[in-house]
């Protein structure tokens, strides 16, 4: 049988999508995190320069015609920082430097309309300013005073790290949540797949029943699909035993037609060359009769193998109707076959492949008994039901009754017997299909004892 080309793992796929995602999920998590905390913290900070910035203007005042800013000591105070932060500041008058760090240059008479926040490098350190403005009026002067205010960031920095790195670990820990609940709804999404699997593979090659448990919608379309391609399969094997069971009809009516006028004609014939060759003919008739018979038969049991059709039946009862239409045939061959054993042994079984598979034992048995023998046939129901073939002829060949089931496969001592080799083909692929099995061994007396043997 040929495997489908396979292309991957979709367990595999789908979880790597999950985990994937998990992943880009967490990175965004941290850029998120980490750049609301940047804003916020940054807004603490501005908060505070404001404050700050907003004291100092507040502390200016026009004395004597000369503007005059004491700074208040709560101005630098707010700012201080468990990283001491340094802290710079420039005094303009009208766009005049007046006092502190030259580095922070005037921002223009407008730009103190607002507060107007910045980064500047000053004296080599990046620092975060803010500047702001304050118009003063005197008795005689209007002056504007714009103070601009920076501090260094060496707190925030390190702020920004703890926070940086809890969020690393926020994200790390719901990657794994994730990863975890992506392995989860994996193995719960493809559960489904898999019990379908498993239905689809306890099932018998004839098991052709349709699937009728539910199933999530997605899988609706691939079980509609699978259910019509059962019922077409149904509907094949149907027509191939009807076809079979005709042509079993077809096959052996001519067969044995044409077999009744050779022996016909070998009655009328005189010549011994003549009546030889009527003999050939009537042999390789028989031959060719029981070799398409036994191949239909075999083709039959294949196909019935694995869908049983059980019924409550008697195997005393089965064996004694099925040796009472042999018995001609046996008596023509100077045979004698009897039934014995338990007086009733009830079994739910395909009463038709048990037929079948007694029958091919009965006759291996009536074509290697010597005339005017016995055939036993023994039902017994304990230990297990089972069915018991036993004749006087010459026995299986020791070294090859392990063989002797196989298809087409007969012993050294049945080249001049008719046969096609699947009697006890057939035989054992009934018992296996009853759950039991088949026993080959010669008896003390040198006769063969074929076992069916079937579940209980």
């Amino acid at each position: 049988m040929d495997n489908p080309t396979v292309s991957g793992s979709l367990r595999y796929r789908l979880g790597l999508t999950l985990i994937g995602g998990a992943a880009v999920l967490a990175v965004l998590l941290f850029f998120a995190v980490r750049s609301y905390a940047v804003q916020v913290a940054q807004q603490g900070q501005d908060n505070i320069l404001v404050a700050s910035v907003t004291s100092m203007l507040d502390a200016a005042a026009i004395r004597d015609n000369a503007v005059e800013v004491d700074i208040p000591y709560a101005a630098f105070s707010m700012l201080t920082t468990p990283a001491d932060d340094r802290v710079f500041y420039a005094i303009f008058q009208d766009g005049t430097f007046l006092s502190g760090y030259r580095d922070l240059g005037y921002l223009g008479p407008d730009a103190g309309l607002e507060n107007i926040f910045g980064f500047a490098n000053v004296r080599g350190v990046l620092v975060r300013q803010v500047s702001a403005s304050r118009t003063l009026i005197g008795a005689n002067k209007r002056t504007e005073v714009q103070i601009v205010l920076a501090q260094t960031q060496d707190a925030l920095s390190a702020t920004l790290d703890q926070i940086s790195r809890n969020a690393a670990l926020l994200g790390v820990g719901f990657f794994a949540l994730a990863a975890a609940l992506s392995v989860w709804a994996t193995a719960a999404t493809m559960g489904q797949l898999d019990r379908l699997t498993t239905s689809v593979t306890r099932r018998g090659p004839q098991d052709l029943r349709p699937f009728k448990n539910s199933v999530p919608q997605e899988m609706a379309p691939l079980v509609q699909s699978l259910n019509s391609l059962m019922a077409r399969l149904d509907q094949s094997l149907s027509q191939s035993e009807d076809f079979i069971a005709e042509a079993a009809h077809r096959v052996r009516t001519p067969l044995a037609t044409v077999r009744s006028y050779a022996e016909a004609t070998l009655q009328r014939v005189d010549k011994e060359e003549n009546r030889e060759a009527m003999r050939s003919m009537v042999k390789a008739i028989d031959e060719s009769s029981r070799a398409a018979g036994q191949l239909l038969d075999h083709a039959m049991i294949t196909f019935r193998a694995d869908h049983l059709e059980r019924e409550d039946i008697n195997l005393v009862e089965l064996v004694r109707d099925l040796v009472l239409r042999m018995t001609p045939i046996a008596e023509m061959k100077d045979l004698s076959l009897s039934v014995q054993g338990d007086g009733s042994v009830p079994y739910a079984g395909d009463a038709i492949l048990l037929q079948n598979a007694v029958r091919n034992l009965v006759d291996n048995a009536m074509k290697y008994g010597p005339a005017e023998s016995l055939i036993d046939i023994t039902v017994r129901a304990e230990p297990h039901p089972h069915i018991m073939v036993i004749d006087r002829g010459p026995g299986f060949p020791s070294h090859e009754i392990s063989t002797l089931t196989l298809r087409f496969k007969r012993g050294q001592n049945a080249e001049n017997t008719i046969g096609s080799g699947l009697g006890l083909t057939i035989a054992k692929d009934v018992a296996f299909a009853h759950g039991g099995g088949i026993k080959l061994e010669n008896t003390l007396k040198g006769g063969a004892c074929v076992t069916l043997s079937l579940s209980s």
